[in-house]
């Protein structure tokens, strides 16, 4: 949005910071405070949102969110890894001897498995249910937002407009008078 100019008739220095499109000079701590302005903005929406949300789930929505969390990290992956390495090492080598509990072909582990992926599936459909359901309302804010931003810049360019005629009519008036 913002960008450098260099603009000779006016003898401007080529840091000065100008909207673009306008001749609206800009210092560093104008620009720093819109910065400041705009975050402050976009951070009270998410907490907002946050908000509404933590209000809105019951407990079992969020166990359902951390399953799924979970179920879909690395750190999920490597611990699972290592207990199925375990099961396969416990099992096959020899040193275990009477304390095998399935041996290969692991029907066990297979029964586990299934019952896993049977009970963690649902907890991930519900979960990204809701992430849906989330992204639509914030979707929606953000096409508020957008739809509010584009009457305000017809409003600006209505008056900017405005203001182009009223100049030329000025001008026209000066140099009528000149004459």
């Amino acid at each position: 949005m913002w960008r450098s100019t260099d603009n000779k008739d006016n003898n401007r220095k080529k840091d000065d910071k100008n909207i673009q499109g306008f001749d609206i000079d800009l210092n560093d701590e104008s620009l720093t405070r819109i910065d400041r302005l705009v975050d402050e903005y976009e951070s009270e929406i998410v907490r907002q949102l946050n908000s509404e949300y933590v209000r809105q789930t019951k407990a079992k929505d969020r166990i359902s969110d951390y399953i799924a969390r979970f179920g879909g990290s690395w750190r999920f992956i490597i611990l699972f890894g290592v207990f199925l390495a375990l099961w396969i090492v416990w099992n096959v080598i020899g040193l275990t001897g009477v304390l095998k509990f399935d041996k290969p072909p692991f029907i066990l582990l297979n029964l586990c498995l299934s019952f896993i992926a049977a009970f963690q599936a649902p907890f991930i459909m519900m979960s990204q249910n809701r992430s849906a359901a989330r992204d639509k309302r914030e979707s929606i804010i953000d096409f508020s937002i957008n739809y509010k931003a584009g009457e305000e810049i017809d409003d600006i360019q209505a008056r900017l407009e405005r203001i182009e005629s009223e100049i030329g009519e000025i001008k026209e008036l000066l140099q009528q008078k000149q004459e």
